[in-house]
């Protein structure tokens, strides 16, 4: 059975909803949701959406502090898309009825996270995305123009003489369909699920990415993946993510003597950027052979618990108090700054296909995002993107990198892993810290598995299992030989047999290009 509309959205997040929101003005819009309909990574954005909002702070500072934090990779251009158009956005989301905290004068509150120079971050306590997710879908389910399909997995983009026509998905019922549209965009978010230690939904596994290096798109950066430092680390407990903000507003990290550590390794202290304050923790515990903590015993628990209502109620879930109690930490996979590479109106290298939001790769966050910016992407460049598929078509002006063409991979072999088997190697030799040996045992593992799943489905349909295993093995292959190819350590890309950032060399962008056997 086939499905229509003038535009098609494959994914429920910010990017997606407000894309939606822009085109159903133009036409109808077909909306495809993996899970239930407000199951996203955007509802799991805990500590809030960066925008240039406060009397100390201006787009130019935003932009310095993105910029900064990119480690010398970001897009000019595209940063300052972000900071410039991203306030306008975000009053537009108050005007809407977004319910953000606000101070004594009525004002939004601002938060301050690691790498800003200035509080910047409105939030809604410590479930600002859950809080975005819920005033967009209001939105989107009384637009008579969009029509959203629920438990929608798509399977594969339909590409006809080199032009994106639509995708193929499965319902929850297991029955086949078809939607097709003259612009067809990606808004699948992350691939955390890549990895086994992650922050990120069971959702995201990278099918965006996948599907797109299926068509032959264009990918860039996917050797720099950003993992959290501190994510809950209780045995039995979910990998639960313990929100920067709570640093913003002074939790601290310790070791086990109870001493703070960060500034031993890095000058900015617990508020250093992520990448930095990962690998700061990954030193201590190899340091001491200990486990690392956040306290934050030292502030007003009242305070606490009004500010951070979910993860106390986690951490109390887990037999600990998040008020007065040290809750151990370590570090997990939790946001992919590479993707599918995108102009900054959404195209990519395959007409008529659009991305926006996580699964995409404008360069704005360069080698690592700062804090508090992947909502704002959602909304600024889920709304260009919304604005470019209403366009004539024309071809993707994409920013600069060093391309790399492989052939696929034929199919071959007979042993297929599981995703716990992918996940683990990925974790291990792909995770925070990465050689060269591991690497080439982690791409020669993930190009063995990756035959062998193209030889089981040579003669037969996906089926939506068999779909998250190619979809983690597919790109996880690609973050891999991202990271084997660049031999330097910058931003979320840590090689220990290269440690040191080499401008001379590397100061350019990776991308890749698939070329199908058939």
């Amino acid at each position: 059975m086939k499905v229509g509309g003038d535009f098609l959205v494959i994914g429920s997040g910010i990017a997606g909803l407000r894309a939606a929101l822009s085109l159903a003005d133009h036409g109808d819009v077909v909306v495809l949701t993996k899970a239930g309909p407000t199951e996203s990574n955007t509802g799991y954005a805990q500590g809030g959406i960066a925008a240039a909002l406060g009397p100390d702070d201006s787009p130019e500072l935003h932009a310095h502090d993105t910029i900064a934090a990119g480690d010398g990779l970001c897009v000019p251009e595209a940063v300052n898309v972000l900071v410039y158009e991203g306030p306008a956005y975000v009053h537009e989301l108050m005007e809407w009825g977004a319910e953000f905290d606000r101070d004594a004068s009525g004002a939004p509150a601002l938060g301050r996270e690691a790498a800003h120079s200035v509080r910047r971050v409105l939030h809604a306590r410590d479930a600002t995305g859950r809080e975005i997710s819920r005033l967009l879908w209001s939105r989107v389910v009384t637009n008579p123009r969009i029509r959203v399909f629920d438990d929608a997995l798509a399977t594969g983009l339909c590409i006809v003489d080199g032009e994106c026509l639509g995708v193929d998905f499965v319902t929850a019922a297991g029955d086949r369909r078809h939607a097709s549209a003259n612009a067809t965009m990606l808004a699948t978010g992350g691939a955390g699920r890549v990895f086994r230690e992650t922050t990120n939904p069971a959702i995201a596994t990278g099918d965006g990415v996948a599907m797109a290096a299926d068509a032959g798109a264009r990918l860039t950066d996917l050797e720099f993946v950003q993992f959290h430092p501190t994510v809950l680390s209780v045995a039995g407990a979910p990998r639960f993510l313990l929100s920067e903000a709570l640093r913003g507003e002074g939790a601290r990290l310790i070791n086990a003597s109870g001493d703070a550590f960060v500034q031993r390794y890095e000058p900015a202290g617990d508020l250093a950027s992520r990448d930095l304050v990962a690998r700061a923790i990954v030193r201590e515990i190899e340091r001491t052979a200990g486990p690392v903590y956040l306290t934050l015993a030292h502030l007003d628990a009242d305070f606490i618990r009004s500010r951070f209502p979910t993860i106390v109620a986690v951490c109390a879930e887990a037999g600990l108090d998040l008020t007065r109690d040290r809750i151990p930490v370590s570090p997990a996979a939790h946001y992919v700054m590479g993707g599918v590479a995108t102009d900054l109106d959404g195209r990519t290298s395959v007409p008529r296909l659009f991305a926006a939001g996580e699964v995409a790769c404008t360069g704005v966050h360069g080698a690592n995002r700062l804090a508090s910016n992947s909502l704002l992407e959602g909304l600024v460049f889920g709304a260009r993107a919304a604005g470019a598929m209403r366009e004539p078509l024309r071809p993707a002006t994409l920013p600069e990198a060093a391309v790399v063409t492989y052939d696929a991979v034929p199919g071959n072999g007979n042993h297929l892993p599981t995703v716990d088997e992918v996940r683990d190697l990925m974790w291990r030799h792909v995770g925070l810290v990465r050689s060269r040996p591991g690497l080439e045992q982690a791409v020669a593992s993930l190009v063995r598995w990756s035959g062998a799943i193209r030889a089981a489905h040579t003669d037969q349909p996906v089926e939506p299992a068999d779909k998250r295993l190619h979809s983690i093995v597919t790109v996880g292959l690609r973050i891999a030989r991202a990271a084997l190819r660049r031999e330097e350590s910058r931003g979320g890309h840590y090689r220990t047999d290269f440690p040191v950032r080499d401008d001379a060399q590397w100061r350019r962008r990776l991308a890749d290009v698939t070329r199908s056997v058939e």
